[in-house]
């Protein structure tokens, strides 16, 4: 029984490493085509990134979540290029990956850090 708790534990840690190592190689990949200008939409801005990502346990979809400096609409348009775009970037992962399948992806707009900044000038106010 034990060996078998020791070898199950062995066994997740191992798949944790993988889907970790995973989401940092999408990462890292979505960040340098936008960055590089790879994606030819004229309506994804420079100033967008992906902040964050997760990955399905059996690596079949990633969610991808892109912030930018600009304004909201600047991040729904460079959302919506993004999408438009996930046929051209999942054919790039493949290559970054060279797993037997590349998760079909779904960007959707992080909105995090702006709404963190808005809750601190909430408080602020509420302080004065």
């Amino acid at each position: 029984p034990a060996v078998t708790s020791r070898t199950s534990s062995l066994n997740l840690l191992r798949e944790v490493i993988f889907q970790s190592r995973n989401e940092s190689r999408i990462l890292q990949a979505v960040n340098t085509l936008i960055v590089n200008g790879e994606i030819k939409d004229p309506k994804l801005s420079r100033f967008a990134s992906i902040s964050a990502i997760t990955l399905s346990k059996d690596n079949a979809y990633a969610t991808l979540y892109v912030s930018c400096l600009m304004d909201d609409g600047t991040l729904e348009a460079s959302v919506k290029a993004l999408q438009s775009a996930a046929g051209f970037i999942q054919a790039r992962l493949a290559n970054v990956l060279k797993t037997k399948n590349t998760p079909k992806l779904t960007f959707v707009a992080d909105t995090t850090e702006r709404d963190a900044q808005r809750i601190n000038e909430l408080l602020d106010s509420i302080k004065s």
